[in-house]
């Protein structure tokens, strides 16, 4: 009786229950999406989507609003984040209607929100408790009527806001009086997109859907340094090289000046691609964040989740993101630090294309999609019974640190938000494939975790690891990414060979990048910039030597720079190369 109660507490302390000690982060961020596909697509497949998001630091709580989620989060450590219901449309055109791209403000001891509009009927909402259900209306009927509001307060009382969503109309702004929240004066135009100008403005996947003009939309101003930087989105939510772009002025009215560095929140590569339409702030310790928007778009446009990047200010009070290794182990914030430098864990992904095996598949639904660094692409089981499972082989007993779970919404029911649903699995880990230890078990969880991320509490050595379902919330067991990240036992990658920038006369807004194949290497990253100091973007590329790269600006030089990676670690970048 004694050995077998030893044995139960081991067994307890060798597997995780919680994620309450975890020191880090991976995007997409694990909150509890609402289920809001577009009516008009529903025959698509019902999905999680939100978007536009915004997040401020109120009374020691960060406070997350987006788009259509019936509700709105908050957090004490940008983790855990604490889901209140709400719904703040008095009127609705369809039943699933709720706040569109929300603007939120902190002033004094009040958060205030509004979403968006055509109309001038729509209340302004208040709360100084906003842990809770507990608002009211500033005023009933805002006047402005403004579709992707962004308001700001500036330092000497004076209240803005500043809309706009259109491939036709630009970015406008517009003084509010701070006593009635009623607007002073006309609109001011402020921003147009120049997409013959700005590469990474033009519309589609590729940037060359010449159909359609781009979108200019999520308007977010933020002051540093006397400046004022007015951010905007672009070129359309749907695709991986949406990213925000920000214009610098004197006046919060402008006029405005296109910063040098643009995107500065821009992320077209790896697993979670897209950093759009989002809101740059603040945490508890001073270090700067770019909340923004992750793009899908699988079973609709419109199917996309959030997340979140380590942002600043440089020397030259250029604003930038950083997106590199956006979507692996991040550490939270824990003190005023250079997040630019120290918030990767450095903890490298393990499972990239490595074999895999499963229960049983649904259709064309194959098992390598869960780990072929896609989002867009998922596993399914031939059903979402208690037993079925995914194996995935590391090729080697390596060092694991943290596991993500990434749900897919294969064959889902639910439409609106579900506030009652929970997923429940195990997961196991071997080092020969054939004796089992359980590492992870959530049997007994009732949380709804779409991106579960499970940082050990003690890093594991193995090579084979199984997730197990238990319940699934509704339709099929299915992954679109089951990712390992640690550390492999083989040498890290050695320096990129023959890095060549090609940029030619006939079209300056792309540049054609070349390298020789690394051996050893499992993907790159590229980074790019204004200056040899200044490489602030970064595209994540796997399973090939060549990008076509079309962000750039038609009359400023670049430098480019690339580093090779696998599950061992990263190499020494290359020298930055000037492409005029």
């Amino acid at each position: 009786m004694k050995r077998f109660f030893y044995l139960i507490i081991a067994a307890f302390i060798f597997c995780v229950h919680s994620n309450a000690q975890q020191k880090t982060y991976c995007n997409p961020i694990n909150i509890d999406y609402g289920y809001c596909p577009i009516p008009n697509f529903s025959e698509q497949g019902k999905h999680r989507a939100t978007a536009d998001p915004v997040i401020t630091l109120f009374k020691d709580n960060y406070y997350l609003f987006s788009t259509n989620q019936w509700g709105y989060w908050y957090s004490s450590d940008m983790l855990h984040w604490n889901f209140v219901s709400r719904k703040f449309l008095k009127s609705y055109h369809h039943v699933y209607d709720e706040l569109c791209a929300p603007a939120v403000l902190a002033m004094g001891d009040t958060l205030m929100v509004i979403g968006s509009t055509y109309t001038q009927d729509f209340p302004l909402w208040m709360s100084t408790n906003p842990t809770k259900d507990d608002w009211k209306e500033a005023v009933d009927s805002f006047k402005v009527g403004a579709w992707d509001p962004g308001l700001f307060l500036d330092d000497d009382g004076r209240m803005y806001i500043y809309f706009g969503s259109s491939n036709t109309y630009p970015t406008y702004g517009q003084e509010i009086d701070r006593k009635t929240f009623q607007p002073i004066g006309e609109r001011q135009e402020l921003l147009h997109l120049h997409p013959e100008i700005h590469g990474w403005e033009r519309f589609g996947e590729y940037s060359d859907n010449t159909f359609l003009n781009p979108f200019i939309e999520g308007s977010e101003m933020d002051k540093h340094n006397g400046k004022y930087y007015l951010q905007y989105g672009a070129p359309g939510t749907e695709f991986s090289g949406y990213g925000d772009g920000v214009y610098v002025s004197d006046h919060p009215l402008g006029p405005f000046t296109y910063q040098s560095h643009n995107p500065f929140s821009y992320k077209p590569g790896g697993f979670a691609r897209g950093a759009g339409h989002g809101a740059t702030y603040q945490d508890k310790f001073g270090n700067w964040w770019h909340v923004s928007t992750i793009v899908i778009s699988t079973k609709n446009n419109f199917e996309r989740r959030i997340g979140i990047w380590p942002a600043g200010f440089d020397k030259d009070d250029i604003l930038y993101s950083n997106t590199a290794f956006g979507d692996y182990p991040f550490y939270l914030p824990q003190a005023k630090e250079n997040n630019y430098h120290n918030a990767f864990t450095g903890w490298m992904l393990l499972n990239y294309n490595k074999p895999v095996t499963v229960s049983s598949t649904l259709g064309g639904f194959a098992a390598n999609n869960a780990v072929d660094e896609s989002i867009k692409t998922y596993w399914s089981a031939a059903t979402g019974n208690k037993g079925e499972w995914f194996q995935t082989d590391l090729g080697a007993v390596s060092t694991v640190n943290a596991i993500q779970v990434n749900y897919a919404d294969q064959d889902a029911t639910f439409m609106g938000k579900q506030t009652d649903i929970y997923h429940q699995y195990k997961i196991y880990a071997s080092t020969d494939g054939k004796q089992w230890k359980m590492l992870v078990d959530k049997s007994a969880n009732k949380t709804d975790v779409p991106h579960d991320y499970i940082e050990l509490t003690k890093p594991v050595e193995t090579r084979y690891l199984k997730i197990e379902n238990i319940h699934m919330p509704s339709g099929k067991f299915a992954l679109s990414g089951f990712r390992v990240f640690g550390k492999g036992k083989s040498a890290a990658p050695d320096t990129v060979k023959n890095f060549i920038p090609l940029r030619g006369e006939s079209e300056r807004r792309n540049a054609w990048l070349k390298w020789q194949v690394n051996d050893n290497a499992t993907g790159y990253n590229i980074y790019f910039g204004e200056a040899p100091d200044k490489l602030y973007n970064t595209i994540m590329v796997y399973g090939t030597n060549e990008y076509y790269v079309k962000a750039l600006e038609k009359d400023q030089p670049y430098y480019f720079q690339i580093e090779a990676f696998n599950e061992s670690g990263i190499s020494k970048r290359t020298q930055a190369v000037k492409a005029e």
